[in-house]
């Protein structure tokens, strides 16, 4: 059996030890070293503590190059910092985490170029990619519940709200991930102008060539901890079912993006890599509502699957996970 073997740097927080989770349990993968400065020396599982147990894994301070893909789990602005300070050899694939490499105006760094890494958007060119730029997890959402309507020409003036729970906010401690805050509280925040629209409108534009999309999005915080619900309304003249039978023609044969007729819930989707997509329709208007999680489907799995397609394994390899349903 294939094996890949993998770094992770930054990975003290949520992605980088939801990372650590699945890789642990995926049958092509070999974890080689899981970088951190602050931690060398210290066992993963001490940072992690679900994973104790499952791995006797230390962090390092060394960059060993005998691997195959690096994983950046690292902050926005510090992916390009770490390859510009860190010579990395060029035979060695980067999947990056951050925003950093995402826009076509800032996609190299170097001799490397990031293919944006959305399965459901461009499969081939991920396959032939040496570079992703993994999209971020409200980008996510949102695009799948879109591109379908995309790729047909059909839209014009997009309206989106989406709720995230407290992990989408990072493990560093701030006023509103504080439980005290978060608890029985909502609240929007950066609305219309949420740093992951240029990537949305970027791949819609790809779709739809010169007919730009307007895409209006208010994002609130949730009181709870893991997913992202989305909801995106449009204006269009096809039945539903009309609407139903292009959603399923799109998503065909795409592992992990999934349609369905009935209501659909978070807890569809916590814990996996799942997306689950459900519309509705009331005159012209369209209501197209989408859930992930935001650490799996929104950032970890979805890294992982570009990994998959990358080394063509199989696609679902290591992700097919159970939702917390009860």
């Amino acid at each position: 059996m294939q094996k890949v073997n993998i770094g992770i740097v930054g990975s003290g927080g949520y992605t980088g030890g939801e990372l650590l989770r699945v890789l642990l349990r995926h049958p092509n993968a070999h974890i080689s070293f899981v970088h951190s400065t602050s931690s060398a020396g210290e066992l993963v599982s001490k940072v992690h503590a679900d994973l104790l147990g499952d791995t006797q894994l230390k962090f390092t301070n060394i960059l060993d190059q005998n691997i195959d893909v690096l994983f950046l789990c690292v902050g926005h602005g510090d992916a390009n910092k770490f390859l510009t300070a860190n010579e990395i050899k060029a035979s060695i694939k980067i999947i990056d985490l951050s925003q950093d490499f995402r826009l076509a105006g800032s996609a190299a760094i170097g001799d490397r170029n990031f293919v944006y890494g959305l399965p459901e958007l461009q499969r081939e060119a991920i396959k032939s990619a040496t570079n992703i730029a993994n999209p971020g997890c409200f980008a996510t959402a949102i695009q799948l519940g879109l591109l379908p309507l995309a790729a047909k020409g059909l839209l014009k003036e997009v309206y989106t709200t989406g709720i995230t729970g407290s992990t989408g906010a990072g493990q560093g401690l701030s006023n509103t991930s504080h439980f005290s805050w978060r608890a029985n509280n909502i609240q929007a925040y950066k609305t219309l102008q949420h740093q992951h629209l240029n990537e949305i409108v970027q791949s819609l534009a790809q779709l739809q060539g010169n007919q730009n999309a307007e895409v209006n999005f208010v994002p609130w915080r949730g009181d709870f901890t893991r997913g992202i619900f989305v909801t995106s309304v449009v204006s269009a003249d096809l039945s539903l079912e009309a609407l139903y039978d292009l959603y399923n023609a799109y998503y065909e044969g795409h592992a992990f993006t999934h349609v369905s007729k009935n209501n659909i819930d978070l807890k569809q989707v916590v814990n996996t890599n799942k997306c689950i997509i459900h519309i509705e329709k009331q005159g012209n208007k369209i209501a197209i509502h989408s859930v992930v999680d935001n650490l799996l489907k929104g950032a970890v799995g979805q890294a992982v699957q570009n990994m998959n397609l990358i080394f063509g394994i199989d696609e679902a390899a290591g992700l097919q996970l159970k939702a917390n349903y009860f």
